[in-house]
């Protein structure tokens, strides 16, 4: 898939009038939306960064909403429910940079050589337990496969290496990822 330079300025400015509208009690602008790419269904990620540091992420596989719908909601708990972060506040909202990442259907696999580092996205599971680390974090962490999926598993709570027996299912994925321009300050 891949989504215009246009829709991907108007899901970031979806995405940032969402975000105050929420913590900010900011009426949220109207967005033309007629591009077909922003009716599609698809997974959706959104990470807050503040100052080149992480200061929220959530998203979601299994969307029933079009893309836009996907992303206000994406975003809104990114700046609000993740757990690891207290609520963004409309004074820090200025400061914060804001990615989303477009994500491909989740594929299963049983041979961990088919991921490709820069490329796939891992989602695991075992049972009920999940972890999922988006494609660009083995980038800016500088994971091989291996720790890859050993930071996965962490993720989820498991030991590094229980994705080596066998009882863990892995899936992959891509993302298309772009960001508003705030990143460098």
């Amino acid at each position: 898939m891949a989504i215009s330079e246009k829709d991907r300025e108007t899901l970031l400015a979806l995405a940032r009038a969402t975000i105050a509208a929420s913590v900010g009690g900011v009426e949220i602008p109207r967005f033309d939306l007629k591009s077909p790419e922003m009716k599609l269904v698809c997974g959706v990620f959104v990470t807050l960064h503040k100052r080149g540091r992480l200061r929220g992420c959530i998203g979601n596989f299994d969307p029933c909403d079009p893309l836009y719908q996907n992303v206000t909601e994406m975003a809104v708990a990114a700046a609000t429910q993740d757990r690891r972060f207290d609520i963004v506040t409309m004074e820090e909202l200025a400061e914060i940079n804001i990615e989303i990442s477009v994500l491909s259907p989740l594929r299963k696999i049983t041979n961990t050589d088919e991921v490709e580092i820069g490329k796939h996205g891992i989602y695991m599971t075992k049972g009920r337990i999940r972890g999922v680390l988006l494609p660009q974090v083995a980038i800016e962490q500088g994971y091989n496969r291996e720790e890859f999926l050993n930071a996965t598993c962490e993720k989820a709570g498991l030991s590094p290496t229980r994705w080596k027996d066998g009882s863990v299912e892995i899936e992959i994925f891509d993302a298309e990822i772009f960001s508003d321009s705030l990143r460098e300050s």
